[in-house]
């Protein structure tokens, strides 16, 4: 039996929309992730990079279950001694909004080249505007 490989150049990648409004932050991440990484497609390749493009908008509307609204931390580091900052996901949806999602969903691709590269197809907006128009086709609610 012949293993089949695919290339880049034998998938046409296709964009998603996901309205974050509602939806529950972990959920919602693992189903962006999974379009990210191209396992939606019959012939996903776990070496190659063969995922879509996603637009999530309305991140600033994304639900946390349980008490996470006052209890989780996100953390970040300035490289220096003692450089740790942290800050409640309540005052993260308020200032960037943004970086709560992108924080989720990147923490479950890869943390690789590839994953960095699945990363970059991924466009977030607080809000319910996004520039993309000409590219969307699908929804997902």
């Amino acid at each position: 039996m012949n293993t089949t490989t695919f290339k880049k150049t034998d998938v046409q990648e296709e964009w998603h929309v996901f309205d974050a409004e509602g939806k529950v932050l972990g959920r919602m991440a693992a189903q962006i992730a999974a379009i990210l990484r191209g396992k939606h497609r019959p012939l996903f390749t776990p070496n190659q990079d063969l995922g879509d493009h996603v637009v999530v908008i309305n991140a600033e509307k994304v639900v946390l279950s349980g008490k996470k609204e006052e209890q989780k931390q996100y953390f970040r580091h300035s490289g220096y001694v003692g450089g740790i900052k942290s800050t409640s996901a309540k005052v993260m949806r308020q200032e960037h909004p943004d970086r709560m999602v992108r924080s989720a969903v990147t923490g479950m691709l890869p943390k690789t080249k590839l994953g960095k590269a699945m990363a970059k197809k991924l466009r977030i907006y607080a809000g319910d505007k996004h520039p993309h128009q000409a590219q969307v086709r699908e929804t997902h609610s």
